[in-house]
């Protein structure tokens, strides 16, 4: 199994430093159809070990909003792993949180890719689009 997708559109309406799913509306390839609803699923016979990885473009409508960002995966729906950038000291306009990991999963076994994005200001709150920025994919490791 390997898969690969990417938001089509910016997603709005993000709650400030609220985790929220990653909608992947566009997906590139899915090798034993294993990607649907902005979710990977184990399938049937393909327990094992997976490399993921995923990005989530965090964005604020005005420069020196933006305090922190992160992305993180779920595992049948609790986090499991968590990546967080802090510009408390600094704030930003946009962020590209990167996560990657190797889990252990059995058949039925799901995994989401989430974001959430602190702000200082009243801006709108993004998760964006723009040059496939937000994205997930992932592949089984033969043993």
């Amino acid at each position: 199994p390997a898969f690969f997708a990417h938001s089509a559109s910016d997603q709005g309406s993000v709650g400030d430093n609220t985790y929220v799913k990653v909608t992947l509306g566009t997906e590139v390839f899915d090798v034993g159809s294993c990607f649907a609803s902005s979710r990977f699923t184990v399938p049937s016979g393909e327990a094992g070990k997976y490399f993921l990885f995923g990005s989530v473009r965090c964005h604020v409508g005005s420069n020196s909003d933006m305090n922190q960002s992160y992305s993180s995966f779920y595992l049948n729906g609790s986090q499991y792993s968590e990546t967080r950038m802090n510009f408390e000291s600094n704030p930003v306009r946009y962020a590209t949180n990167l996560i990657h990991v190797v889990m252990d999963l059995d058949v039925g076994d799901y995994v989401e890719l989430y974001g959430a994005i602190d702000h200082a200001g009243a801006s709108a709150i993004e998760i964006g689009s723009g040059n496939k920025g937000t994205h997930f994919g992932g592949y089984k490791i033969i043993e």
